[in-house]
């Protein structure tokens, strides 16, 4: 039997990109557009979606099976109402470890050898040695999220010299690059030891405001904290204190809460806060947009050949299956 599926792709797609996604469902219809530049009636149109449109365009779509999103979260899509029922959900866990975790350590070295500092002295001409740094050597780092992007950032510090606690939501095996693996409800005990608390975690109820200020109070001092995941994780109000009370060393955030960050937001002139704008996971690397479209190829051959799908979503929990 012949398969036949309209299919509309929101990705930056060229030209090589789109002769890989034909050719994994021949047969099929194919339209291009962009998140910024699609119809509702394109959305509406479709049975398959590549992308993450609109969440208000999906809304009560008569004709969609499957939405693969090509982020890792999804959380706009689980709320109630939005997706058809009986709807597939997939997303792209896998495609954005390397980005993600080279930025976490990007702003990590850039806090912890004060280089934000140097570049506001350089902005001064001003030739002023800036203070004690510190080094991942030797420190010990507390991975929150033992996903994709958190296991590629635990890798990279444990091959600086780090001891690596990775922290997950259920029991698995211990990887080798973490020394200890403990679960999400240690976590109390766990944040007075970590010198370096890196959070990726996806925006679920259980997550929001995971670090509440009493959270915030139990991390050691002079901890750096990085947070790649979702702003709603941290306490904004809260992590802004321990900053300017200089309890905690630094933030690297490239998420935050909200977002976008207010212009006159108390965080853009906070000097031991680096933020960027949620830009580590998107398209400013090549091989994210490469392993982006290679995931969706892949699970457009699957979904075509009637097999099952990878990295499909848990609408109870917000994150992909185990497989």
């Amino acid at each position: 039997m012949s398969f036949s599926k309209r299919i509309l792709v929101l990705l930056p797609a060229q030209e090589q990109h789109q002769l890989l996604l034909e050719q994994s469902a021949p047969g099929c219809l194919f339209s291009y557009s962009s998140y910024k530049t699609v119809t509702k009636d394109q959305v509406q149109d479709a049975q398959i979606i590549i992308g993450n449109p609109p969440a208000d365009f999906v809304k009560d779509s008569p004709n969609l099976e499957w939405l693969h999103c090509n982020s890792a979260g999804v959380d706009a899509y689980l709320k109630k109402g939005i997706l058809p029922k009986g709807t597939a959900l997939t997303n792209s866990t896998g495609a954005y470890g390397l980005a993600v975790s080279e930025h976490m350590l990007g702003m990590l070295l850039e806090i912890m050898k004060r280089l934000h500092t140097y570049r506001d002295a350089q902005k001064l001409h001003v030739w002023k040695g800036q203070g004690k740094v510190r080094s991942i050597y030797n420190s010990t780092v507390l991975v929150l999220g033992m996903g994709d992007i958190g296991g590629e950032f635990a890798k990279k510090a444990k091959a600086l010299g780090a001891y690596v606690i990775g922290v997950r939501r259920t029991r698995g095996e211990k990887p080798d690059y973490a020394d200890e693996l403990h679960l999400t409800e240690e976590l109390d005990s766990l944040l007075p030891r970590a010198d370096i608390v890196a959070v990726s975690l996806p925006e679920t109820k259980d997550t929001y405001h995971l670090f509440s200020r009493e959270r915030l109070a139990l991390v050691k001092e002079g901890a750096v904290i990085l947070n790649v995941g979702r702003g709603t994780v941290i306490d904004t109000e809260a992590l802004c204190d321990a900053l300017e009370s200089g309890r905690l060393f630094g933030a690297g955030l490239d998420v935050t809460d909200p977002e976008p960050l207010p212009e006159n937001h108390r965080i853009w002139d906070i000097p031991n806060a680096v933020v960027t704008p949620h830009i580590s996971g998107l398209y400013h690397l090549q091989e994210t947009l490469e392993r982006v479209v290679r995931i969706a190829a892949e699970n457009l051959k699957r979904y075509a050949n009637g097999e099952p799908l990878n990295n499909v979503v848990d609408f109870s929990t917000g994150y992909r299956m185990k497989q």
